[in-house]
């Protein structure tokens, strides 16, 4: 792992240059398009992939799609609905992913260049603001790592980590939320327990160093390859389980503008309509799931 974070190799913390998430121009639909063999090999053959629910995409306009993701720093769920919708919608509609900013911090310099390439944005209300004001469509895993790393026994709830900034984004932008469903790649590896708050009072009581001097945010044991355990956040291959999509109906609310992104009382009500309805439809595609088996 030494040679994997070698200086010049690593994204370093703070440093800015082209590709470090806070512009709208470094989207390449040429270079989008060439990831789209390795994910469509990976989608039949690998996670063979069921999906439904396209039917309720807007035609145009901009939109914030909100989903909860699984599968450790691999996201395979991510990338095959970063598939679907792109041999879908096309390569030139206007679409960003908002990437955690610990990412742009700690993930390798080439992996955030091809990152910011595919449409990847650094997850702040000013970036995220810009897209929706350009028309764009918008991608946000509200929950962060806490979502794709929560413990297996979690592994059939919506998890958001009460993070309610994208219910604000919403209402400020008069945009309309599209949630989106998986389950499956869970079982690509195998969350035992996360022991960030163990860790968390080693370093903030013992002096324990952060690996990169960096708060990890969470600290996952998991069973999964190519470690087979594994302590901390570490990158991960996902193991070839099945995985299902699902795209849920649009959810509006009431009121909209800046008036009711301030109100915090409605803004948890909203928050809490979106992870009702979410959990509702991965309760229903479980179902569906068990029943196919």
């Amino acid at each position: 792992m030494e040679s994997f974070f070698a200086p010049g190799f690593l994204a370093r913390k703070g440093d800015r240059h082209p590709y470090d998430g806070w512009s709208l121009d470094r989207r390449d639909p040429r270079v989008i398009q060439s990831f789209m063999p390795l994910w469509e090999w990976a989608y039949h053959h690998y996670f063979r992939v069921q999906t439904d629910g396209w039917h309720h995409v807007l035609p145009e306009g901009k939109m914030l799609v909100v989903g909860s993701h699984n599968g450790g720093l691999a996201t395979p769920d991510m990338f095959m609905f970063m598939y679907d919708w792109f041999r879908r919608q096309g390569f030139d509609r206007l679409t960003y992913g908002l990437m955690h900013p610990r990412a742009w911090d700690v993930f390798p310099e080439m992996v955030v260049h091809q990152a910011a390439q595919c449409g990847a944005l650094r997850a702040h209300p000013k970036m995220a603001i810009a897209a929706l004001q350009k028309g764009a469509t918008v991608l946000v895993y509200p929950g962060g790592p806490e979502d794709v790393f929560r413990p297996h026994h979690l592994r059939d709830k919506i998890y958001f980590a009460g993070r309610q900034g994208f219910i604000k984004l919403a209402l400020r932008e008069n945009a309309p939320i599209l949630p989106i469903i998986s389950y499956g790649a869970h079982d690509t590896l195998f969350v035992m327990a996360d022991i960030y708050k163990q860790m968390r009072q080693l370093h903030e009581e013992w002096g324990m160093p952060w690996l990169l001097g960096i708060d990890p945010v969470v600290f996952p044991i998991y069973l999964g390859l190519p470690w087979g355990i594994a302590f901390g956040p570490w990158p991960n291959f996902p193991l070839p389980a099945q995985i299902h999509t699902r795209v849920c109906a649009p959810i509006a609310f009431e009121r909209y503008g800046r008036k009711a992104a301030g109100d915090r009382q409605y803004v948890n009500q909203c928050y809490q309509l979106v992870c009702t309805q979410m959990q509702q439809s991965l309760d229903q595609l479980i179902a569906e799931v068990g029943d196919r088996v």
